[in-house]
Order: C-alpha cells, then structure tokens, then sequence
C-alpha cells in the first residue's frame, strides 16, 4: 500500500468523510509547502499527547479539570448529562445552560456492545451521591439507544433527592445535538420535564 493510500484510509474512517472526500484532501495536502502538511501532523500528535478526559465530568480537557468545571460562576447543582463532549460545544452555543456536565462516553448500544459498564454513569451517580445536586438533565440524543441511556441513568438515580429532567422533543427524532441549531437547544432546555 502506498502513501496515498495509506492517508485516504485513514481520512476515510473520520465521521463525514468519504472515500472520495479523503482523496480530495489527500491531494490538497500534497499541494501545500510541507511545512504545512508537517505543522499539521504535528498538531495531531500535541492533540494526542495532551488531551484527555476531565477528572470530574469527562469533558476533554489539558487540564485534570476542564474549563466549566474550573469556572465558579457556574451552578453546580444542576449537572448536563450528554453523550459524548462534542455535545457539550453545542450547548453552550445557545448560552442557555448555567450549569455543569457530565459526559457519558456514548449510549447504551446491546448490539455494538456497550453496556453500562462501558459508560461513565457509576461516576455520575457518585456526584449525586456527594450532595449539592438539586437538577440532573438528560441530554442524551432523541433516538432509540439514547432513550433507554435516559431511562438507565433515571433508574440509577432514582434513590437521590435529585430532579431528573430530560430535554423536551424540540429535538428532531433520529437527530444528533452534536448538529442541532441553537435555536433548537434552546427550546428544548426551556421547555424541559421531569421523567415519569
């Protein structure tokens, strides 16, 4: 396999990019002074080295803590919880949400193998459990598997004097947060309610 190759097949496993959209980059980068190509080969390696999953909400983060939860003026008893920290971004796109997060790590999913295991929920819980807690919103995307997500961490939750709300349906159904319109996220935080 040569160089070119090896490049699209690896552009090619990233979200939104196909075949022919890695190829095109491929070319692109062969087009630009090396330094350039260099700069950027460089910038994904600091990337990996560097960052890693906040200690407390899992956020990614340089730092042990990430930036919301080093900030004070955000409300810490009401906790944000997303699928993964991309979700995060677009939240706070809508400048609606005071609060802190928490990041799962994904959803359940029986079929590709994740359990509750495999997501951050135990920590989660331990939150709750250390007090101060008064609201938990489920943010998981409105689909099957972040329903029955939603639904496993209300269960979890379920012995703690918390409010478990979920974010309303002015989410499109099969939609991702990731590229909701904030708009979008905005109605649905103000017109969140209590899981039944």
């Amino acid at each position: 396999m040569s160089a070119i190759d090896d490049l699209v097949t690896e552009l090619a496993r990233l979200p939104t990019i196909g075949r022919k959209s890695a190829l095109r980059l491929t070319f692109h980068l062969l087009k630009q002074p090396p330094e350039q190509s260099k700069r950027l080969a460089q910038v994904l390696a600091t990337l990996v080295e560097r960052v890693r999953a906040c200690e407390v909400c899992f956020n990614l983060t340089e730092e042990p803590r990430c930036a919301i939860c080093r900030d004070a003026r955000r409300d810490a008893a009401m906790i944000c919880v997303v699928e993964e920290a991309s979700d995060i971004a677009a939240i706070e796109r809508t400048s609606e949400f005071r609060g802190v997060y928490h990041v799962l790590g994904g959803r359940l999913s029986p079929l590709d193998g994740i359990g509750p295991e495999q997501l951050t929920v135990e920590a989660l819980v331990g939150r709750v459990r250390a007090g101060g807690v008064r609201e938990v919103i489920l943010a998981t995307n409105p689909k099957l598997e972040g329903d029955a997500t939603a639904l496993y961490v209300q269960e979890q939750l379920a012995a703690f004097p918390v409010s478990v709300t979920r974010l309303a349906r002015g989410m499109p159904v099969g939609g991702d947060l990731e590229y909701a319109d904030g708009v979008t996220i905005a109605q649905a935080f103000s017109a969140r309610r209590a899981m039944t």
